[in-house]
């Protein structure tokens, strides 16, 4: 991005061509560009143009506040989403915290939510065009903040009540899993829980990376798992933590808001027959290890030792509306071998087959295809292990 034209797109005269570059979006690239060259130089035209772009791609992440906000294509694709930013700042809300120093802010999704939830914050990025994007967008929202171009590893945070990172997560080779290649290193990130601090991290950091007395929380929100983060110091209150955060609008499910469950909510649950009901625990629980704790919660059991699904056979239909679940009715067990269960199918008159499987070796797309169904009627078909064998059960989702 080129850093002149962007601050020049703030101005007046660049608030007007940005606009006009929006009326445009959906219009021929080559064309919309043409267009706007006539009352702008290249430089400013194609910020305006990849600004117009990415607000729109930023709506899924960022709501209606995307529409005056300011991005980066790498900046928007590491943002985290609001609703769970949001969620960050109610914990530090609830801690108490006056203040907040994030480490590593880029365009300023996390600043934006602290700041909103009222704590002093101040951001610090290596990119001098995050900083700038960063400060571009506290001063659209309206929200104060600060935001400098500095080095994470050399900042004091002892003046703020809570220091946030979000360690870069990739290499020279691109994403990176390893926690050595992060930006800020590991090194640092240890470094940094042994205070009050807050550090987000991959969905998939292995729980035997998590230093002791730090909570780990693994965020799940429209039913993705988007984060794990440490919370360490007086902000860890339990070692395990799963929370979900439903799809508004979501029925029933959606009722419950944001739910959260810890490691003190787990008395633990072992296999047990397959009941009337199967349950496929959120992507978060699962993450956190807790799929037991959702077992218990149900009375019910696992439906083999190492496979995260759980049965029951409550008469409490209640318990079956859980956030931290999808519940099926077992309808009954179909052949598990191929050919007979395209036969089973097809005497169902099945013609449209939503297939979800954990625990086996299929590829649910292809298989598809294999059984070549024609019907009229549609059905989800499970297709997992009980008790260590492969079982096929044809659901009806609650």
């Amino acid at each position: 991005m080129d850093l002149d034209a962007f601050r020049w797109l703030l101005t007046d005269d660049g608030q007007r061509l940005l606009a006009d570059a929006e009326e445009l979006a959906d219009a021929d690239p080559l064309r919309a560009h043409a267009t706007l060259r006539r009352v702008a130089e290249p430089e400013r035209v194609a910020v305006a143009l990849t600004q117009a772009g990415l607000r729109r791609k930023a709506v899924a992440k960022f709501g209606d506040l995307a529409a005056r906000m300011y991005f980066t294509p790498d900046g928007l694709e590491q943002a985290t989403r609001q609703r769970v930013a949001t969620h960050r700042a109610a914990r530090l809300q609830a801690f108490e915290a006056a203040s907040v120093i994030d480490l590593g802010c880029g365009i300023g999704g996390d600043l934006v939510a602290f700041a909103q939830a009222g704590l002093v914050a101040a951001g610090i990025d290596l990119d001098p065009e995050r900083v700038a994007v960063a400060e571009a967008n506290l001063a659209a929202l309206g929200l104060d903040g600060a935001v400098t171009v500095a080095d994470a590893t050399r900042v004091d945070t002892s003046p703020f009540d809570v220091a946030f990172a979000d360690p870069a997560r990739r290499s020279p080779r691109g994403r990176t899993f390893e926690a050595a290649d992060w930006t800020p290193p590991w090194p640092f990130v240890e470094r940094l829980l042994a205070r009050d601090a807050c550090v987000k991290t991959a969905p998939g950091i292995p729980h035997d990376l998590v230093p002791p007395g730090v909570e780990a929380e693994w965020v799940s929100d429209h039913g993705e798992v988007k984060e794990a983060a440490l919370w360490s110091g007086r902000l860890a209150t339990t070692t395990r933590r799963a929370t979900v955060i439903p799809a508004a609008g979501a029925g029933r499910r959606g009722e419950h808001g944001l739910a959260t469950l810890t490691a003190e909510d787990d008395p633990g649950a072992g296999v047990v027959p397959l009941g009337r009901f199967l349950l496929e625990p959120d992507g978060a629980v699962i993450r956190a290890g807790l799929v037991t704790a959702v077992a218990a919660a149900v009375d019910g059991g696992l439906v083999d030792e190492h496979l995260a699904y759980v049965t029951t056979d409550t008469t409490d239909l209640d318990l079956l509306e859980t956030p931290f679940a999808r519940a099926y009715e077992v309808l009954e067990e179909l052949p598990y071998r191929e050919k007979p269960l395209r036969a089973a199918l097809l005497t169902r008159g099945i013609g449209s087959l939503t297939i979800k499987k954990r625990g086996v070796d299929i590829v649910p797309e292809e298989l598809r295809q294999r059984l070549q169904l024609r019907g009229d009627q549609t059905a989800t078909l499970v297709l997992t292990r009980v008790a260590g064998h492969g079982t096929a059960l044809l659901v009806r989702p609650l």
